[in-house]
């Protein structure tokens, strides 16, 4: 009780008081031109009752010192809902020492670094504990304990306001705004559910996915979302033009639509393990999507709430998968409980930037060059998802299976969604259509107007193939079941434990690779793929699903058999790399140059045992051969614009690497 009257006068000082933000400060970046940033969090709680007690300029100048980032993000609202300022308008945590946020903006704008707050938007516990009319209801009609909803008046009654207060008191550059898309859910509130009756007409309610009326509400909901986030983030832009936003994971993989909301930037922290499969997926995802983007990477990872900060190479190795794809990236260090770093990690830290900044010019908002154009389906996704928007049923397991063989396999993949093909579909020499059980009409028809034209399509998975079945010219027979198949590909058998399904071919269609019932390449066996002429283009189909057995437990045979199915519909790329199959490669241009990214992803990350580790081993001696339309002018290798040896010969260089350490780039000037 004896804080209460501290805290009382200390926020009516606040009042009072405006972090500078003056003309003599230097100018900051805005985020749309920043590439490196330090997010720090500690979502503030109950027990947080000396906040601020040990933030000072000398901790913050060392941060900035350190890291010399473009952007600093740090907590203002977590989860549960304590704000970890002495905000006059939200729930501040139990007790401050000082004015924590006040500092973090007074030095960060001396130094010129842009400062964003971490927000938890719909996730806010402690709303819900004060205003329980706030909170979404859930299927069996009880308030929700964590989520507000988004139907609700939290966004006027506390998030519009408070963001205000953030920009009108502390001049902050703009918002990171956590628990969002991913964290709703479907709601159950009175007045939305009447309002979803009388939009559709349905009287029963849906509560499972096989009701009537699912994908509806699932769909009526998903505007919910979209409405609520366009209202704070038109009302933020007309109350200060330049408060920058974005919605943690809104526009990314979790929610892979066009961009109607005009957030400002996008952003999502990729998974804290097996992180290189996840940043593979996510930075994909959001490369086309019209704004620009980054990715955040964890520090740490943990096992049953033990913590454990991750090695220089390790965070290296993530951070150059974001890199390769040209976009910006920052790192999540947790704060203590009184909002004070852990001076140590910044080592870490220092080293990783070090090691981005020295890739910035050959990375950064490069353009990639389509090749192999992995379709992501936004509308099957919808369809199938039992959560809203956060595929936390593995449901995104066979796209990830999919792009992650065909990456090990050294193709150069984009994922590419309905509205990314608008108008540009025949910029891929090859489309995947990757086990989705449902398609548009319109796109269906787009996409055999591009195979008719000289493009390339495969679809994978028995429901895939039958959304394409008379074009493929087949017919599938019997029941899709799930077994394990003995996939048969150069002279070799995998068990692939998945749906396959028969089929019986037309006389102008090709068969490729073999499913045997055992392991064993005799007797009876059923066609594992096929490829059809159609038009000026082909259509290939493949009769099992191979996407989500391939997360589950990789096979070689299964890698080798889409790339030989790849290599058969697209044989002449512009890039290819041989002498080891754990290196990731993308094609970009950069101020008129081509750019080869090629990255190192040996190492155990994928092994649940492991929780950090420090020896990635070179890969190499490598083999690069690009096609070019004329000799180029020069061929470096970046960082540090290394000479290399190569010989030009039929519209073609071929460059040998002796050792890939953990990133390269092959840069051609034209």
């Amino acid at each position: 009780m004896k804080t209460i009257p501290f805290i009382l006068l200390f926020l009516s000082l606040t009042t009072l008081i405006s972090a500078p933000d003056n003309q003599h400060n230097p100018q900051r970046l805005r985020r749309a031109d920043s590439f490196l940033g330090i997010h720090f969090d500690f979502h503030a709680g109950p027990d947080c009752d000396r906040v601020g007690a040990n933030t000072d300029r000398e901790m913050i100048e060392y941060i900035l010192d350190r890291v010399k980032p473009d952007y600093v993000q740090c907590d203002c609202k977590g989860h549960p809902g304590y704000s970890s300022y002495p905000t006059q308008v939200g729930h501040p945590a139990p007790g401050f020492v000082g004015d924590p946020l006040k500092v973090w903006r007074e030095v960060t704008a001396e130094r010129g670094v842009a400062l964003y707050l971490h927000y938890s938007g719909v996730w806010d516990g402690r709303a819900v504990e004060l205003h329980p009319e706030w909170a979404r209801i859930n299927e069996e009609g009880k308030q929700d304990e964590r989520l507000t909803s988004v139907f609700g008046p939290y966004v006027e009654k506390l998030l519009i306001p408070q963001l205000q207060e953030l920009n009108d008191v502390y001049h902050i550059d703009g918002v990171w705004v956590d628990g969002e898309c991913w964290a709703t859910e479907r709601d159950y509130k009175e007045d939305a559910i009447k309002d979803f009756q009388a939009e559709t007409g349905l009287t029963t309610i849906p509560n499972q996915p096989d009701d009537p009326g699912w994908y509806e509400f699932s769909e009526y909901c998903r505007q919910g979302f979209r409405d609520y986030l366009n209202h704070y983030v038109t009302a933020m832009h007309q109350h200060n033009s330049e408060f920058q936003i974005a919605s943690n994971w809104a526009y990314s993989s979790m929610m892979p639509e066009p961009v109607t909301v005009p957030v400002d930037f996008i952003s999502g922290d990729f998974s804290a393990k097996n992180s290189i499969n996840s940043a593979r997926l996510e930075g994909r995802s959001m490369v086309y999507q019209g704004k620009s983007w980054d990715l955040m990477a964890w520090s740490f990872t943990w096992t049953d709430g033990h913590y454990s900060t991750k090695s220089v190479p390790q965070l290296k190795q993530e951070a150059a998968m974001v890199l390769a794809l040209g976009g910006g990236f920052q790192a999540y260090f947790p704060q203590k409980r009184d909002g004070s770093i852990r001076r140590w990690q910044m080592n870490l830290m220092k080293e990783v930037a070090e090691f981005c900044r020295e890739r910035q010019a050959f990375c950064h908002k490069a353009e990639p060059v389509p090749q192999i154009g992995l379709i992501y389906s936004g509308k099957a996704f919808y369809r199938q998802n039992r959560k809203l928007f956060a595929a936390w049923g593995g449901e995104l397991d066979p796209l990830k299976g999919v792009l992650q063989a065909l990456l090990e396999s050294q193709n150069v993949v984009d994922v590419v969604m309905e509205h990314h093909l608008t108008d540009r579909m025949q910029d891929y020499p090859l489309l995947i259509y990757p086990e989705w059980d449902s398609i548009e009409p319109d796109f269906n028809v787009q996409l055999l107007e591009y195979v008719n034209n000289g493009g390339n399509l495969v679809v994978i998975s028995p429901a895939s193939a039958r959304l394409f079945e008379k074009e493929l010219g087949v017919t599938l027979t019997g029941e899709a079941s799930e077994k394990v198949n003995g996939l048969f590909v150069n002279g070799w058998i995998a068990g692939v434990k998945s749906v396959s399904q028969a089929v019986d071919l037309a006389d102008d269609v090709k068969p490729f690779g073999k499913i045997y019932r055992n392991n064993d390449n005799t007797g009876d066996y059923d066609i594992a793929a096929s490829i059809r002429d159609y038009g000026r283009g082909k259509i290939a189909g493949v009769y099992l699903e191979l996407g989500a057995a391939y997360v589950a437990k990789s096979t070689t045979v299964a890698r080798d058999f889409i790339a030989g199915l790849v290599d058969e519909m697209f044989p002449d790329p512009i890039v290819t790399v041989t002498g080891s199959h754990q290196v990731d490669v993308t094609l970009n241009r950069i101020n008129g140059s081509l750019a080869v990214n090629l990255v190192n992803t040996a190492g155990p990350h994928q092994d649940e045992r492991v929780n950090v580790f420090d020896d990635i081993p070179a890969v190499g001696p490598l083999e690069v051969v690009i096609a070019v339309p004329e000799k180029p002018q020069q061929v470096v290798l970046q960082p540090g614009h290394r000479t290399v040896d190569y010989t030009y010969q039929d519209g073609k260089i071929t460059v040998s690497i002796d050792r890939l350490e953990l990133h390269d780039i092959i840069l051609c000037g034209m």
